[in-house]
């Protein structure tokens, strides 16, 4: 999954997570505008974007298959490629499923609260596809005002992959939240969300990204999908550079320059929201980085967009500090957030702090 558009969410001051993948319970608090998410390997920062991601989806189906496929949690039905059911055991903590099992996610932002319940339940008698079995999955979102949605399993307690949205389900028009993964944005991605904001003032602002990385970006312009190589590289998109007229694809720049356009365009598409991305480094070079914390920040603020992002980078926390020390504490706030196996709580690092560790040369990670 490289990027989901959904309903706005609450900007989150805590987040609690109880029997979600790796977390039995978990929670995050005194979070931010901007919150980095660090920790070792298999610690779960993918997961906790993942919940934020499915609480910000207020009880829908359209974010489970490509979040579950993105990490291979499927089984095949038959021969038939395209016939894969979702193997939502992978969901609930332990990888085990029965009837009674629940996970919850719940946010707060000091005034209002959500929170998403999905459990598992009996069956009853729903037959919204063949081979039906005894057992539903049933989302429960809870604000104020209640949505509930369930939907059958298989004989095999899987969810059809092809299942977006379930019939009666009305649909979702909201765009205010991005998650971008560590393969940045797909061509198709990347061009419809320049088609949002063309001849805007975003554009514009996209325009000057870019030449953070290059400055004689003069120009970025779509030439329509699949004009050139696939879907899945970055053709379509095109730049000028000053004192040229030829257009070179967006691939040929680099993956620095591929990293940058996706981030911008994903935070300006989620004003008012989320924006989640893993491993926000993917592709940049450490002296690139400052800048794009420097653009990320600057653009939060702006557009109130509530930033969680991962990395495993000592130069993008460090560089995060200096956004930091530059803009001095503040009451939205800049956290670091460690995540650390077999903890009911991540370790926060307030703005003063992350400050005073990258002075000091003392490893948040």
């Amino acid at each position: 999954m490289s990027q989901l558009s959904l309903h706005s969410c609450l900007s989150y001051s805590t987040l609690k997570i109880e029997n979600f993948r790796c977390f039995q319970a978990f929670e995050l608090q005194q979070l931010g505008r901007v919150n980095l998410l660090v920790g070792t390997n298999n610690s779960g920062k993918t997961s906790i974007l993942e919940a934020i991601l499915l609480l910000c989806s207020q009880a829908t189906f359209e974010v489970l298959p490509e979040m579950m496929l993105n990490r291979n949690e499927y089984v095949w039905v038959d021969e038939n490629v395209s016939n894969r059911e979702l193997d939502i055991r992978h969901l609930f903590y332990g990888h085990d499923i029965h009837i009674g099992s629940k996970f919850s996610i719940f946010g707060f932002n000091g005034v209002d609260a959500e929170e998403i319940v999905v459990s598992i339940e009996n069956n009853d008698h729903l037959t919204e596809f063949e081979n039906s079995g005894p057992l539903a999955l049933v989302i429960n979102y809870l604000k104020r005002e209640n949505k509930t949605i369930q939907v059958p399993l298989s004989a095999n307690q899987g969810l059809p992959a092809n299942i977006l949205r379930i019939p009666g389900e009305s649909k979702n028009l909201g765009v205010r939240t991005q998650y971008v993964t560590t393969s940045s944005l797909t061509n198709k991605d990347m061009l419809a969300l320049f088609d949002q904001i063309v001849l805007t003032p975003e554009e514009d602002f996209v325009i000057e990204s870019l030449r953070t990385i290059e400055p004689l970006v003069e120009r970025i312009a779509s030439v329509g999908p699949g004009r050139y190589i696939s879907l899945t590289s970055p053709g379509g998109l095109v730049v000028r550079l000053k004192g040229s007229t030829q257009r070179i694809p967006l691939g040929s720049m680099g993956d620095g320059m591929r990293r940058i356009l996706g981030l911008t365009l994903a935070i300006v598409n989620a004003r008012d929201g989320v924006l989640l991305v893993d491993e926000i480094d993917t592709g940049l070079h450490f002296s690139a980085m400052s800048n794009m914390w420097r653009l990320i920040w600057e653009t939060a603020k702006r557009l109130n967009v509530q930033v969680f992002a991962t990395t495993h980078s000592s130069d993008c926390w460090t560089s995060l500090a200096e956004i930091a020390s530059a803009v001095g504490p503040s009451e939205e706030g800049i956290t670091i957030q460690r995540i650390e196996k077999g903890k009911s709580r991540s370790v926060v690092f307030t703005e003063r702090q992350v400050v005073i560790a990258a002075e000091r040369g003392i490893e948040v990670r």
